[in-house]
């Protein structure tokens, strides 16, 4: 089998590309620019389309001769949902025959980088492909930066209320359920809510990472404004977007953390909050 991965260099993507090829699948990998060629030959992928999911042209040619795509859509990007929607498209056209989309937990919520994938879904439900769509929770990669300033500051700090109460799930697990997707049918006109259990506030997290890293780390916060002048974010959709993300976690938190779901498809518990803020001690060890 044979399958294109959107985006495959890049930050969520390239787990895809070790889990398909871990399972024996050729990757071809969809990159922007010629100069990423080399890292996805790194990670594995056997063949190399050069693309943009902006040129219906450019993903025609991506997606012939494949069985199968991944996609996971550059969150915030204000066409994002038109670049799914190209995406299916093309595959559709190609006779590709699967298509599995990286979606979001939630996607009912009112904030853009959830409504950009209502439009998505629905062109796969509305097309002939064999789809399995994934809603996976807030990804554990996304605490790296905050859990390692916290091992030096003592503060683990984020830009929403630290009474709020979110969800995780390690990318990995997403990855390898995709993988699945691929491999066997099991999964076919599926979608499925992903989340590692556990629906944890700031505290509770800092409670965890202070026995792992054997020091004390305390709950921290800065307001949504804040945060994202932080990041020195242009004015733009990414901007508005994180600002409103950020607005909505502070009031509401990101619930779940039902893991039954992922535990079923993998056949073993999902990485846990625990073992994955372990790794990153490690690592920084």
């Amino acid at each position: 089998m044979k399958v294109l991965v959107v985006g495959a260099t890049g930050h969520y993507a390239h787990l895809v590309v070790s889990a398909l090829v871990a399972q024996g699948v050729e990757v071809r990998a969809l990159v922007r620019q010629p100069d990423q060629a080399t890292g996805a030959r790194q990670l594995g992928a056997a063949e190399i389309a050069v693309g943009d999911l902006r040129d219906a042209a450019s993903l025609a040619a991506a997606v012939r001769g494949v069985d199968g795509a991944f996609h996971l859509g550059p969150v915030f990007a204000p066409d994002e949902a038109a670049m799914g929607e190209r995406m299916v498209a093309a595959a559709q056209a190609a006779g590709v025959r699967k298509l599995v989309f990286s979606s979001v937990m939630h996607p009912s919520l009112p904030l853009s980088n959830h409504a950009a994938k209502r439009p998505v879904e629905a062109a796969l439900y509305e097309s002939e492909l064999e789809f399995t769509v994934l809603q996976p929770a807030m990804f554990m990669q996304n605490l790296a930066d905050s859990v390692h300033q916290a091992r030096t500051s003592g503060q683990l700090v984020m830009p929403y209320s630290s009474q709020a109460k979110v969800c995780y799930v390690d990318y990995r697990d997403v990855a390898e359920v995709a993988a699945l997707a691929f491999t066997t049918d099991r999964l076919r006109y599926g979608t499925f809510e992903l989340s590692a259990p556990g629906l944890l506030d700031r505290p509770q997290l800092a409670a965890l990472l202070s026995e792992v890293l054997g020091q004390p780390v305390m709950a921290g916060e800065v307001s949504p404004e804040q945060g994202v002048a932080q990041m020195g974010l242009p004015p733009g959709p990414q901007h508005e977007g994180m600002l409103a993300m950020f607005t909505h976690y502070n009031q509401y938190g990101f619930a779940g953390g039902n893991a039954l779901v992922l535990e079923a498809i993998l056949g073993r518990p999902p990485r846990s909050l625990r073992q994955y803020l372990q790794e990153l001690a490690g690592q920084a060890s």
